[in-house]
């Protein structure tokens, strides 16, 4: 077993017109708070290797329909989970590929994921006062938050007037909900992407005040104001799109084994940045033994930073087995892999489209409003992905699934193609082509 001691990114995402119809109000399921504290976890020495680190390449070229300008202003209101950061990132970066000149800025909280993880990828950023909001709604907790929230958008009305953007991009959660509000007070031009197929509260509320509404789906265009909303599909990081053989990125994880062979298969399991519990308990009680009885699997398992040194006492050594706290090279780890276990946060489930890989997805029940339900079901519809709800995953439950995918080519072959039909691989540039519009029309107002 090669072992990967990885840190984390960084602790590591129309033009307005009167509204003539009404969307269809979310119905929130009642979920725990989005917001846990974040949880401390041990460290111990050992002997690691180091597969990668983060890196997002800037290309340089410049769209030939677009013209540079060299006062082009952008801020991004994005943080709290990956899910928000990254699609803003990925935005970022078509921007800068389209205009090398403009300024972004990017606002989001002092002790979030964002406030390392947005200036290691090459962008201006400037902290906020967070406002969270406690679930359900009519909590104790939320007593202040009326106070709260107008102190923040006084912060952030102020970062707004000393940076002077054109345009103001929201990719939802609590982070952007102060700044985009702010925005819309100031007049800015806002603009807001939603990854999820129902759309959180931030969001939802925010849609009102927004020009353009970029959302990843059909279904999602039913819970905004239809006039303001552009199908686009959701971002996805310029690192992840970038093509890799399988060969290649097989070598990179298993580099004294064969897998390049016909025969191997290749499972990647990933529960997001900080883990997945009940995921890993199930890995943990089948792992080995499908290791034995396959000679031609290779499992690539992210643990989680948080449950990385459970699982690493815990797990055995097997020269298939690649453990790793988290994978920072998506690219690599996609491009080796046959098939995908998950959580169905909304830019995994954008990833495994763009990359078309049969994928078997295990919803959250701890994220609010339900959202990786959603995102499973609908992506059971388009892609043909294996649903598994925590209630029904046990170590038994998994393999069988496992294994009924990888013994069939033909069925491989069919959720490969059925996702990478629905993919929408240059969402990013199409946002990021109507984001410099609205901020040209801004520009010329002034």
């Amino acid at each position: 077993m090669h072992i990967s001691q990885q840190l984390p990114p960084p602790p590591m995402a129309s033009i307005s017109s009167p509204i003539s119809i009404s969307p269809k109000l979310p119905i929130f399921p009642k979920y725990s708070p989005l917001f846990p504290s974040p949880l401390s976890f041990p460290t111990k020495s050992r002997k690691l290797r180091i597969f990668c680190c983060l890196a997002l390449d800037h290309q340089q070229n410049c769209s030939a329909n677009v013209e540079p300008s060299a006062d082009l202003r952008v801020v991004f209101a994005s943080g709290g989970t990956g899910g928000h950061i990254y699609p803003a990132v990925a935005i970022a970066d078509e921007i800068k590929i389209i205009n090398p000149n403009a300024q972004i800025l990017f606002l989001g909280t002092a002790h979030g994921m964002e406030s390392t993880a947005v200036p290691s990828a090459g962008y201006d950023f400037d902290s906020i006062p967070a406002v969270p909001l406690a679930r359900p709604i009519f909590s104790p907790r939320n007593v202040l938050l009326p106070y709260r929230l107008i102190k923040s958008m006084v912060q952030c009305y102020r970062r707004l007037r000393d940076f002077d953007p054109d345009i103001v991009v929201g990719t939802g959660g609590y982070v952007s909900f102060p700044v985009c509000l702010a925005a819309a007070l100031k007049g800015l031009k806002l603009v807001i992407q939603e990854q999820n197929s129902v759309p959180g509260i931030a969001n939802w509320v925010l849609s009102w005040f927004a020009d353009q509404v970029f959302v990843a789906f059909n279904s999602s265009i039913d819970y905004f104001p239809k006039n303001k909303c552009i199908v686009s599909g959701n971002p996805v990081r310029l690192s992840v799109r970038r093509y890799v053989s399988k060969a290649a990125a097989r070598l990179h994880f298993f580099p004294n084994v064969n897998s390049g062979n016909l025969e191997a298969k290749v499972v990647l399991v990933l529960g997001g940045s900080l883990g997945a519990n009940a995921i890993n308990i199930a890995m943990l009680n089948l792992y080995y033994e499908m290791l034995l009885e396959h000679k031609n699997l290779f499992i690539i398992w992210q643990t989680g930073v948080e449950a990385f040194d459970e699982m690493e006492s815990l797990v055995k050594n097997h020269p298939h087995l690649v453990l790793s706290p988290f994978l920072h090279n998506m690219d690599l780890a996609y491009a080796a892999a046959d098939l995908v276990v998950s959580r169905a946060g909304a830019m995994t489930c954008t990833e495994i489209l763009a990359t078309g890989k049969p994928s078997i997805l295990i919803p959250s029940p701890n994220v609010a409003e339900g959202h990786q339900f959603k995102n499973a079901i609908l992506m059971a519809d388009l892609a043909g992905s294996r649903v598994i709800t925590e209630d029904e995953l046990d170590s038994t439950t998994l393999r069988i699934a496992i294994e009924e995918i990888l013994d069939d080519p033909s069925l491989m072959a069919d959720m490969c193609e059925r996702a990478l039909k629905v993919a929408k691989p240059h969402a990013s540039a199409e946002i990021a082509h109507h984001i410099i519009s609205l901020a040209k029309m801004s520009k010329a107002k002034k």
